[in-house]
């Protein structure tokens, strides 16, 4: 094969990568952050959140480099690079980090689809982050029990909302985890109770139901009358009159439960769903608990995770701190 007709293929190839990689900027910068989803379905199957966060951060990037007219084989490691340190003044530090997640992942998307030669964003470094204590606000015990025994349980929604606090206390379950509970996940093994919670990652995860938690259940299935409904929704939206849906309650409606309620018990604004998690982890701690099993119950990847919800050292910096007496 002569020079000539390789040189010619070869720019006939680049021609047609440039024009795929044209049309393919166009229809990114002109798609909505939820149609975004599915690119990152791949690496992210059963967590819709992160998803949906990833979306957010491509259609921010692309808006960026839009305004800047970059052409999608224009943007290198420098465009990159300089967009992380525009938004690092902005943004905190994890979030910076997650946005440069998802900018790697969506240009591997379009190296695996033979739009790009290479991932522009691969050789970016993102801020350096090192967390050794969460910022979750915890409760004490007290504050547990204060907050369960304000709810009153005359009353429907009181009757749920007890239990879905509960829940998250007794079985260290996340929010996304306690609201997208079937009545069928919670079963009947060897003469015990057991949940079985859907968690991030499309992990199932089976875990034993605290007596507390049982009784709480138990009242509210018997009351909403729902115990027949194996695939309803366990947790479900209350309209005015206490009118019972087969809706279920999505984490705003959680967290504005949680908002009320701590109001009600005169507990800190910062009380978050977290919280509850959180709460549940240190109480076990500091009851002689393991942090093995803390890690099994909370189903943590690693320990290092579970270590974070771990307040049990703050009552030993503020006795010690006290020491210091001028």
């Amino acid at each position: 094969m002569s020079d000539k007709v390789r040189d010619s293929r070869a720019a006939g190839a680049g021609a047609v990568r440039h024009r795929h990689a044209a049309g393919e900027h166009r229809r990114l910068q002109r798609a909505h952050a939820p149609a975004l989803h599915s690119i990152f379905h791949r690496q992210h199957p059963g967590n819709r959140n992160t998803r949906r966060a990833y979306a957010r951060a491509v259609k921010q990037f692309f808006d960026w480099t839009e305004g800047r007219r970059f052409e999608l084989l224009e943007i290198d490691a420098l465009v990159v690079a300089a967009y992380i340190e525009k938004i690092g003044g902005e943004m905190a530090k994890p979030s910076v980090k997650q946005q440069l997640a998802a900018i790697r992942q969506m240009f591997d998307y379009l190296v695996t689809g033979g739009i790009l030669p290479i991932n522009p964003a691969a050789s970016v470094r993102g801020p350096k982050y090192v967390v050794r204590r969460g910022k979750t606000p915890v409760l004490s015990a007290d504050q547990a029990r204060e907050l369960l025994d304000t709810i009153d349980p005359s009353e429907l929604i009181g009757l749920r909302d007890r239990a879905l606090i509960g829940l998250m206390v007794f079985s260290f379950a996340r929010v996304g985890a306690a609201n997208t509970l079937r009545v069928g996940d919670y079963f009947e093994n060897e003469k015990r109770r057991w949940l079985r919670l859907h968690e991030k990652g499309g992990k199932r995860h089976e875990v034993p139901c605290h007596h507390s938690l049982r009784k709480y259940l138990d009242a509210w299935i018997e009351a909403a009358r729902i115990g027949g409904d194996k695939r309803g929704w366990l947790f479900r939206s209350i309209r005015k009159g206490n009118n019972l849906t087969t809706n279920p309650m999505d984490t705003n409606d959680v967290l504005r439960m949680i908002k009320r309620r701590a109001k009600a018990a005169s507990l800190p604004y910062s009380t978050c769903c977290h919280t509850f998690r959180a709460t549940g982890i240190t109480t076990y701690l500091k009851n002689g608990g393991t942090l093995e099993h803390a890690q099994q119950i909370a189903a943590h990847e690693s320990p290092r995770t579970t270590k974070l919800y771990d307040r049990t050292s703050d009552q030993v910096s503020v006795d010690e701190i006290e020491r210091i007496e001028i």
